[in-house]
């Protein structure tokens, strides 16, 4: 796994065992790690693992932006960021998938929004930048129980993309090597895959980074790959 020392990683909605597993995994490796979330306790056990820790609520966009313009101040510029702010709600078939679940799905896709506008210049800058979404294999199969769901992801992974073939379309038309990647990391279910998770987003950083942008990668216990 390489080593990330100098590496500062942001992590949104860190206070899951996700973000948990991310925090330690990371700065094993030498990186240095903003948690936000949005309870000042569910942070706390990030702080006791040494990662700096914010509290923010990713879908109010000035939040984000005025969290940026702090890190800035104090001389950070962000070379990762791993989005894990999600949840699930579904069942019932179509009939079942309410306005109301629809909406608080719909919260982890605008925090991507704001958090990679926000964090563009930074990851285009870094000599390693690494965009990093948890989306589900849902997407490539959505079932009547899950649309709610399913669609929520599947505008995540296109975002995503498009902040892909961005950053791709600007190292091109300036002329330089393509430092950065944006990339899709789908699962059937996190539990019990949280570790694997975190080393997956960890060795991003191995890896060229002009294979490596725009690519959907299924994580799956070591074993069953």
């Amino acid at each position: 796994m390489p080593e990330l020392t100098g590496r500062t990683v942001l992590l949104a909605g860190a206070t899951s065992a996700s973000g948990r597993a991310a925090a330690r995994t990371l700065l094993a490796r030498g990186a240095r790690v903003v948690a936000t979330g949005r309870s000042a306790e569910k942070l706390e056990p990030l702080a006791a693992l040494g990662a700096e820790t914010e509290v923010l609520d990713p879908t109010d966009e000035a939040a984000v932006r005025a969290l940026v313009r702090r890190l800035h101040e104090r001389g950070l510029t962000v070379d990762g960021l791993l989005h894990l702010v999600g949840g699930w709600r579904g069942g019932g078939g179509l009939a079942g998938q309410t306005e109301e679940d629809y909406r608080t799905l719909e919260a982890s896709f605008t925090a991507l929004r704001h958090l990679s506008r926000a964090l563009d210049d930074d990851l285009r800058a870094s000599p390693a930048g690494r965009l990093a979404i948890v989306s589900s294999t849902a997407v490539a199969r959505p079932l009547a129980g899950g649309a709610n769901y399913a669609a929520v992801k599947a505008a995540g992974e296109a975002w995503t993309r498009a902040v892909a073939q961005g950053w791709a379309k600007a190292a091109r038309e300036a002329g330089e090597p393509l430092r950065a990647a944006a990339v899709v990391l789908r699962v059937k279910t996190l539990a019990g895959l949280e570790e694997r998770l975190a080393e997956a987003y960890a060795e991003l950083w191995a890896a060229d980074p002009a294979e490596l942008n725009d690519s959907i990668l299924t994580i799956q216990e070591k074993g069953t790959d």
